[in-house]
């Protein structure tokens, strides 16, 4: 859950810490005020776009930190030890978002700077944030899809995983097959190219790092007389003259005499230096025997010369086609190996490719089928279950009817599969469209939710879906952003209603601007507004269970100041609370639905 959050710089916000509740949260205030700042602050929390207009004026960023305890859960464990940041011990972790003046965007995790992806990430697993915006992505066929996928849950994402993989490869080879067979031409060109380039490499037949060593000992047999002199040279410094010369003893004959002076010396001090000399007499021995191994290979053959000169000649020509080295052109070889074996332009070659497209075909049109039947069941439950929540909702007669019908073909249409007997689309989801469908009324005609519903009756049905996918979601915090626009009366007193069941299961926070909504929640956040000095400044506090009421009568039309508007206001506060204690013995929305579906799961697999 998100325990507390400190908001600095952002819009009218100059600094405001947020203490919330593990159940229903409310955040209220005057229009103006900032309460959307909160909802912005959690947006930027998760990742989201940073926008510099929302930076305070006169101030050089604004910052949100926000502390997460994780309860235990893994996936957000290990998402934030993947990103190099720890928990802490009690299970928590802070992450923090700053946006500067500059529009410089700044993502911490944990104490440790992070990628701002890895906040998205993160906040997946975290918390869902529901806004105005939200039901605008409602009206679009794929979001509506993804409703019945999120519901249905392994019913529908083990087919799809299957369904993608088949289609992965059912797409390359009809995409290899129609590649060779429009440029059987050009390919066979290419193929004769590549050809003669393995013919010419294989015949020179290089091994890796050749160039380089070669290079190498070409300059030695080509200096071998000066090269000889300075490792002479250097062994008589060290060993010492070869004829035995006394008066060129060497560094070894020098340190043998100092060994001798030290080793006979009667001083305790002096005797302790002998071993070190014998160390450096050691080295300087084995520096002179590699010396003398070096002398010994440095034999002055004209003739080795030429051949190594004539083997570099043979490399070079296949650097200047191929690659910058060897290296390289042994990289290529290989590549080239690889291409030629996906050029194959004979007919057997094609006849096997299509084949196998039409193997692949079958495969992905069962699994197409096996998806939709699968989301068609999932429509109807869920179909049924967001009616059920609409008729709490003030939506008695309303009801949602999901239709998933499969989407048919396009002009040209290269993903053209037949499912069910009928040439469809087959997207990267599956083929179906999936549309919500709603009757107004008894004996109105279904349909599209945007065209039956008003902004009120909108912000119901996407209240309702959200209340019937709460327990199919593992998110454990749940924001909503005035999702109650247009709505008022006895349905604001069910939505209420339906948030604070969702706090039974969820942590729940909602920015409202209706008192009966606000009647409900556990802990009630106002955003207050002031000028100082010419400058507006917000900031939040948590009222106490004696200031609600005169919350709410501000609420009820600026009613704060009457007697009028409090007792209306305390009568709110006194039915949420009987609504609370009535319904705190019975099941949590979507309980009842999750233990079904886990008992039919444990037939099904019972009957396997």
């Amino acid at each position: 859950m998100l325990a507390e959050m400190r908001i600095q710089g952002l819009g009218v916000i100059e600094d405001a810490l947020l203490e919330f509740h593990p159940g229903f949260t409310v955040v209220t205030g005057e229009t103006g005020a900032g309460k959307t700042m909160v909802v912005t602050g959690l947006h930027l929390l998760s990742g989201g776009r940073a926008e510099v207009s929302k930076v305070r004026t006169g101030t050089l960023k604004a910052s949100v930190e926000g502390r997460f305890e994780l309860g235990g859960a893994e996936t957000p464990a290990r998402i934030i030890t993947d990103a190099g940041a720890e928990v802490d011990e009690d299970g928590s972790v802070i992450a923090l978002r700053s946006v500067a003046v500059d529009g410089r965007s700044r993502a911490h995790l944990g104490g440790r700077s992070v990628p701002v992806g890895v906040l998205a990430d993160l906040s997946e697993q975290l918390l869902a944030v529901h806004g105005q915006n939200d039901q605008l992505r409602l009206l679009r066929p794929a979001e509506q899809r993804a409703v019945i996928d999120r519901y249905a849950g392994e019913d529908v994402a083990e087919p799809l995983k299957a369904y993608r993989a088949v289609r992965d490869e059912w797409i390359a080879v009809a995409t290899e097959l129609v590649e060779r067979s429009t440029r059987s031409r050009e390919m066979a060109q290419q193929a004769d190219m590549l050809r003669h380039g393995l013919t010419e490499i294989d015949a020179v037949q290089p091994v890796p790092g050749e160039d380089t060593e070669l290079t190498e000992k070409i300059k030695r047999l080509a200096a071998v007389d000066e090269l000889r002199a300075a490792a002479l040279s250097a062994q008589a410094q060290v060993s010492g003259a070869p004829d035995g010369d006394a008066d060129v003893p060497g560094a070894l004959g020098l340190v043998s005499e100092a060994r001798r002076s030290l080793g006979t010396s009667e001083d305790s001090v002096l005797r302790e230096l002998e071993p070190r000399l014998a160390e450096a007499a050691a080295l300087l021995a084995d520096v002179g025997a590699e010396l003398g191994s070096y002398l010994d290979s440095l034999d002055a053959d004209p003739e080795a010369l030429e051949k190594s000169l004539a083997r570099q000649t043979e490399l070079k020509l296949l650097t200047r086609k191929y690659a910058a080295d060897i290296d390289g052109v042994l990289a290529w070889a290989e590549e080239s190996r690889q291409k030629l074996s996906t050029m194959d332009t004979s007919e057997e070659a094609l006849a096997a490719l299509a084949a196998r497209r039409d193997e692949l075909a079958a495969d992905l049109s069962e699994h197409a089928e096996k998806l939709s039947g699968v989301r068609a069941l999932a429509a109807t439950a869920l179909a049924d279950e967001i009616s059920a929540e609409l008729s709490g909702l003030a939506m008695g007669q309303a009801e949602i009817d999901i239709t998933v019908q499969q989407r048919p073909v396009e002009k040209n249409d290269s993903h053209a599969l037949t499912v069910f007997g009928n040439l469809v689309h087959a997207g990267p989801d599956g083929v179906d469209d999936v549309e919500l469908l709603l009757r107004a009324h008894n004996g109105a005609p279904p349909l599209p939710v945007h065209k039956a519903a008003s902004g009120g009756e909108l912000s119901r049905v996407m209240l309702a879906i959200e209340v019937v996918l709460a327990h199919a979601d593992t998110v454990p915090t749940l924001v909503f952003d005035e999702v109650d626009a247009g709505v008022g009366g006895r349905a604001a007193i069910e939505i209420g209603r339906r948030l604070a069941k969702l706090a039974r299961s969820h942590q729940v926070l909602a920015v409202t601007h209706l008192p009966q909504v606000a009647a409900f929640a556990d802990q009630h956040l106002v955003v207050d507004k002031g000028t100082s000095g010419g400058i507006t400044r917000s900031g939040v506090r948590v009222l106490a269970q004696a200031e609600r009421g005169q919350e709410l009568a501000r609420m009820l039309a600026g009613m704060d100041g009457t007697a009028t508007g409090l007792a209306h206001a305390e009568e709110l506060l006194a039915v949420a609370e009987a609504d609370k204690l009535a319904a705190a013995s019975e099941k949590a929305p979507g309980a009842a639905r999750a233990s079904k579906k886990k008992s039919d799961g444990a037939a099904k697999k019972k009957q396997k």
